[in-house]
């Protein structure tokens, strides 16, 4: 089941989409316009509350900003090639002979 809810927020009408799903999630409809006036906003807003977006054109729904998924990045990226590399041969020692240089030939 759905339906639209309208109330006034600061001299605005605000028109929520309520969904029955086992429980009520309310989702905040925004106009295309106001969409593309407020972008990274809106997106901000979704990220911070975790609450969807649903984006209309005269009415009718395009579009849905969700949240992301749950960042699976480590803290730190610190020590994340431990016990990867492998040493191989000398390191210690220069790569080629001192007579290989240009500027060992003079």
């Amino acid at each position: 089941m759905v339906d639209f809810k309208r109330f006034q927020l600061e001299n605005r009408i605000v028109q929520c989409l309520i969904i029955h799903q086992g429980e009520n999630m309310e989702k905040e409809v925004v106009t295309i316009s106001k969409f593309k006036a407020t972008c990274l906003a809106l997106l901000d807003k979704v990220k911070r509350t975790g609450q969807p977006i649903l984006v209309t054109r005269r009415g009718e729904p395009i579009a849905q900003i969700i949240p992301p998924p749950d960042s699976e990045r480590p803290e730190s990226w610190l020590g994340m090639f431990q016990a990867t590399g492998r040493i191989v041969g000398d390191i210690v020692s220069p790569a080629l002979e001192n007579t290989a240089w240009e500027v060992f030939k003079k």
